[in-house]
């Protein structure tokens, strides 16, 4: 893990994205462009955007891998696919805060570290597989923490009811995160290509004043040393790499349920955390 501080205006658009798998047919780049297009102009009145890059850039799928299949011989080789990934990157070098390597690129370890190279050639920080941020003021002073991780285990749900298996996920999502970083106002992780936000969840308390009965709902500071899980954001950052194509993946093969595509974006104004917001993507 990194421990990363950056600083940062009051007001800034956090873009948190991954699972680009440059070098697979099924990639979106309309859905990339679309991103890029996005940090690069103002959006909801601020132009002070940012980037967070959770992992799983390129596809890294070599003819030993048991997910290699005929339809791989006509992609490029990971070595071209990394020139890709820095190419796709120039555009947004100097607003991505760091890059997490993801299991794709970790299968190639034997051939030294992608994603450092990546992040060496663009001058990005390198976020290992999981980073913290701590985003700073112009003074200095912490305004909140978010923990980032590529992430390994799946999250899924077989309920049939669609509100049900939403929430489910949510849920699991959350259990998967909470333990980790108890400072964090903020977290997320990637590799299951899902889109889902969890958010903060008030509950109503009474009290008194030794007068009379009062009401309030629970909440907790987002710069604290301990947050208190039901008041953190939760996110997993979408992907763009499509199930179905003219060629077959190994999202299609193994009968996996079609995923949204797309990424995150966390809304800061005067130093506070407004939003964690899902943006979709069309196919």
């Amino acid at each position: 893990m990194r421990l990363i501080s950056k600083t940062l205006p009051a007001n800034h658009n956090l873009f948190i994205f991954g699972d680009k798998h440059d070098g697979s047919v099924l990639s979106s780049d309309k859905g990339w462009n679309r991103l890029i297009d996005m940090m690069n102009s103002e959006y909801e009145g601020v132009s002070a955007n940012y980037g967070i890059d959770t992992g799983d850039m390129i596809e890294a799928i070599t003819v030993d891998d048991p997910r290699f299949s005929p339809e791989k011989f006509e992609e490029p080789l990971p070595l071209a696919q990394m020139d890709m990934a820095i190419k796709k990157r120039e555009p947004i070098k100097d607003k991505l805060l760091f890059i997490l390597q993801g299991n794709h690129c970790r299968k190639l370890w034997r051939f030294g570290d992608i994603v450092e190279k990546v992040c060496s050639d663009l001058g990005v920080d390198y976020g290992s597989y999981t980073a913290k941020l701590s985003v700073l003021d112009n003074n200095g002073e912490l305004m909140y923490k978010l923990y980032a991780t590529h992430g390994y285990r799946s999250i899924t749900s077989t309920a049939d009811d669609p509100k049900r298996r939403k929430t489910n996920m949510e849920l699991i999502l959350k259990r998967q995160l909470k333990f980790k970083a108890a400072d964090c106002a903020v977290q997320v992780k990637a590799h299951t290509h899902k889109l889902l936000v969890c958010k903060p969840e008030s509950e109503l308390y009474l009290y008194d004043d030794g007068k009379k009965i009062k009401q309030a709902y629970t909440g907790w500071g987002q710069n604290e040393q301990y947050i208190h899980p039901d008041a953190r954001w939760y996110g997993n950052s979408g992907s763009f790499l499509k199930m179905y194509g003219e060629k077959s993946g190994y999202a299609e093969v193994a009968e996996y349920d079609p995923t949204e595509l797309g990424f995150l974006i966390l809304i800061v104004r005067n130093k506070k955390i407004i939003e964690l917001r899902p943006i979709y993507l069309k196919w």
